[in-house]
């Protein structure tokens, strides 16, 4: 279940630390009891990023395989083995 916490709970740094890093994921600052920010540690981060570019290409991948511009997976590990003579690719 997603955090949500008032905005003057960040006078308290040390809490918001912790908790970001024992949630292992974003909490959600209100303030006059609106959505204001997120804080996250950066590991969070950095794993939300990741998959947020995966996603971002996937969606390329799709779009290609739509328009029929893709190209084979499996013509593409045939180049690769042909380029560099290796069969175990």
């Amino acid at each position: 279940m997603p955090q949500i916490r008032p905005i003057t709970d960040l006078r308290n740094t040390t809490e918001i630390s912790e908790l970001c890093h024992s949630l292992q994921e974003p909490i959600f600052i209100t303030k006059n009891g609106y959505g204001d920010m997120v804080v996250m540690s950066n590991e969070t981060y950095e794993k939300e990023m990741a998959a947020a570019d995966i996603f971002r290409k996937l969606l390329i991948a799709q779009k290609q395989i739509d328009n029929g511009s893709g190209v084979d997976g499996e013509e593409i590990l045939k180049k690769m083995r042909d380029k560099y003579n290796y069969d175990n690719i």
